[in-house]
C-alpha cells in the first residue's frame, strides 16, 4: 500500500495579516523560511523517506520545498497541478471572513474570476490517482486549499467540515492509499 506526505508552505506576510493568498504569489516571511528549514530537519530526524518532492510553482511553496530538499537531499520538481486555488474576488481579503467561509461550500462557484472547488478537485484527484499508480514515495509541498482537497479524497466530509478544514504552516501529514 503506497503513501505520500503533504506539507503546507511556511508562513507568509499575508498569513500574518490574515489574508487569503490563493493564486497570488506571496513570499515567505523570515519565520516561514525558518519553518521550512526546521521541517527539513524534522524529516531527517523522523526517518521519513521519499523519492521526490513535488511542489507548487508559487514561491511560498517552492521556497519551502527548496529548503527541505537542500536539508534532506531529496530532489524536488515543480508540479503545476499543485498550484493553489484561484479564489477570484476573495484573494487578499480576510481568511476568516464569514462570506468566504460560506463561499467555499459552493462547489461550482468560481468566485467571479477564479477556479471552482470542482475544478480544483479534478486536478488534485487526477494527481493523486497518478501518484497512487506510481511505486515511488513523494512529499507534496503546497497550500491549505490543496490540503482541503487532499483530505476530501481520503475521507467523507460534509460541507462544513470541508470549508473549515486546514493545516498549519509546515505541518507534515501522511496519507496512505
Amino acid at each position: 500500500m503506497g503513501h505520500f506526505y503533504f506539507i503546507r508552505h511556511g508562513q507568509t506576510v499575508w498569513n500574518v495579516e490574515n489574508k487569503i493568498c490563493g493564486a497570488t504569489d506571496i513570499e515567505l516571511t523570515e519565520l516561514g523560511h525558518q519553518q521550512a528549514i526546521e521541517t527539513g530537519k524534522k524529516i531527517l530526524e523522523s526517518g521519513i523517506k521519499a523519492d521526490e518532492i513535488l511542489t507548487s510553482p508559487l514561491v511560498r511553496a517552492s521556497e519551502t520545498a527548496r529548503h527541505i530538499s537542500e536539508i534532506t537531499g531529496i530532489p524536488m520538481r515543480i508540479e503545476p497541478r499543485l498550484i493553489e486555488q484561484n479564489f477570484g474576488r476573495y484573494e487578499s481579503t480576510a481568511r476568516d471572513g464569514r462570506e468566504f467561509h460560506e463561499a467555499k461550500k459552493d462547489m461550482a462557484s468560481r468566485f467571479g474570476t477564479g477556479e471552482s472547488m470542482l475544478q480544483l478537485a479534478q486536478r488534485i484527484y487526477n494527481l493523486l490517482d497518478d501518484i497512487k499508480e506510481d511505486d515511488r514515495t513523494y512529499i507534496l509541498v503546497a497550500h491549505n486549499g490543496i490540503a482541503r482537497i487532499l483530505e476530501s479524497y481520503f475521507r467523507e466530509m460534509d460541507n462544513e467540515e470541508f470549508s473549515s478544514f486546514g493545516i498549519k504552516n509546515c505541518e507534515i501529514k501522511r496519507y496512505d492509499f
